[in-house]
């Protein structure tokens, strides 16, 4: 008799424990007010209205008291750490903990991307749910791209095949630790660590308003985008 294994569940992981130097905010960006509430409350919306997100982690640094979890579904997790890349894998362990397991898909989502949509995430899963790897959300870049050196431009980059890598990015738990361990802090986001131990993710169309606010000028563009969907 053969015995099927259950179905994976899906998993947020939010790394809050960023201070957002660049942005020029007097705290961390992502408790920032934005239309109206911190930003980070706008990126726990979108996961919540995903029926199949079975539970949301949120890692802040130890210490840090600013978030109160917004539902029962919704973890807070102090164990925030220097990097991005310690953070998500000390955030992978404490999902561990309180029961996912390695062949569990987990999407780690920045906080500061607060104009994510239910449906991106929706059509993120819906893409990568049977796919071997993985993948991320990305944007076909557009523009045309410049090398620099001394402030001059010394060269045009083809931009056929460039994408701008977003985030949610989705991954097995267990394959995601592995590849975050072995590639150490020097990472910026999951899908190096993956390409590092040697899987090629899937890249989902996402779209130019999922941008990561990161100067003190995105903060009005979000603003305005997010402003525009309220009916």
């Amino acid at each position: 008799m053969t015995v099927s294994s259950p179905k994976p569940s899906f998993f947020a992981l939010i790394p809050c424990a960023g201070t957002g130097s660049r942005a020029g905010t007097q705290g961390p960006k992502q408790y920032q007010p934005v239309a109206g509430q911190a930003m980070v409350l706008h990126t726990l919306a979108a996961f919540a209205a995903v029926p199949r997100i079975a539970r949301c982690l949120v890692v802040v640094a130890p210490g840090d008291t600013f978030l109160q979890p917004p539902s029962a579904s919704v973890l807070i997790a102090p164990c925030g750490g220097p990097t991005r890349a310690a953070t998500v894998l000390n955030g992978l362990g404490a999902l561990a903990r309180v029961g996912a397991g390695p062949h569990d898909w987990v999407l780690v989502h920045d906080a500061a991307r607060c104009l994510v949509t239910p449906r991106q995430i929706e059509g993120l899963i819906a893409a990568c749910e049977h796919d071997a790897v993985g993948g991320l959300l990305a944007h076909k870049l557009a523009d045309t791209l410049k090398a620099e050196a001394d402030g001059r431009v010394v060269g045009t980059v083809e931009r056929a095949d460039k994408w701008l890598a977003q985030t949610p990015q989705m991954f097995h738990l267990g394959a995601l630790a592995g590849a975050l361990a072995a590639a150490g802090d020097t990472v910026t986001d999951e899908a190096s660590a993956m390409e590092a131990a040697g899987h090629r993710p899937l890249l989902v169309p996402g779209g130019a308003q999922n941008f990561k606010v990161t100067y003190p000028d995105d903060f009005a563009l979000a603003e305005a985008v997010l402003r525009s969907r309220i009916p």
